[in-house]
């Protein structure tokens, strides 16, 4: 009857652990581009998200092949398609002509480097880092498409909850050996039940002289 029950059930939880690698993933950051918040050498994770999802403040792994990123790199949303970016050397970031306050900057100094303006196109990103004087970020490419990049090349948005991922983690671990616990028992039992139907050899009868 075991068996029954722990063959399903790991099943149903080695399910969980494939969701898991489909759905998140572990990356190391390999910049100091979002220096306080994220460190070179931190390991993250990052889960899938929709497009429609994305939103203003998400840190996002982006992937766009020639920009001299050296590969996905991490980036702070700070405009979505539609939005009017600007900053002023020694102001704040503005978002449609509304200071936008960004306690996670580093040194608190929004408006590092040139001034810039950037509207930012539909289906597009215009993304920052958050060490604003240690970053390649949109603003290095003011004339491809206001900076911008495509949705298309999000790989994914960091969590900072690590809990779901390694307890769907954990769960998968657990399946396994619930899996083969059951598969074990149901040997043992299909083994056990063949001997208990096979017929009793009779005793060779002995006689005394």
């Amino acid at each position: 009857m075991a068996a029954w029950v722990l063959v399903p059930v790991g099943l149903v939880l080695i399910a969980g652990l494939a969701y898991a690698r489909m759905q998140f993933q572990g990356v190391t950051v390999n910049s100091d581009a979002m220096n306080p918040t994220y460190r070179q050498g931190d390991t993250l994770v990052v889960e899938e998200v929709d497009p429609d999802d994305i939103r203003r403040g998400d840190v996002l792994l982006i992937d766009v092949p020639g920009r001299g990123y050296g590969g996905p790199t991490l980036q702070r949303v700070v405009g979505v398609g539609g939005d009017h970016v600007s900053c002023r050397e020694g102001g704040q970031l503005a978002l449609n002509g509304t200071p936008v306050d960004e306690p996670y900057v580093y040194r608190g100094e929004p408006c590092m480097g040139p001034p810039f303006e950037a509207t930012v196109p539909e289906g597009r990103l215009f993304l920052l880092g958050d060490d604003r004087g240690n970053a390649r970020d949109s603003r290095e490419f003011l004339d491809e498409e206001s900076g911008s990049v495509a949705v298309s090349t999000v790989r994914g948005r960091v969590t900072d909850g690590l809990a779901l991922p390694a307890g769907l983690v954990a769960a998968g671990i657990g399946g396994l050996v619930a899996l083969l616990v059951g598969i074990g028992l149901g040997i043992g039992g299909y083994v056990t039940g063949r001997r208990a139907q096979e017929p009793a050899v009779p005793a060779f009868p002995w006689h005394m002289h």
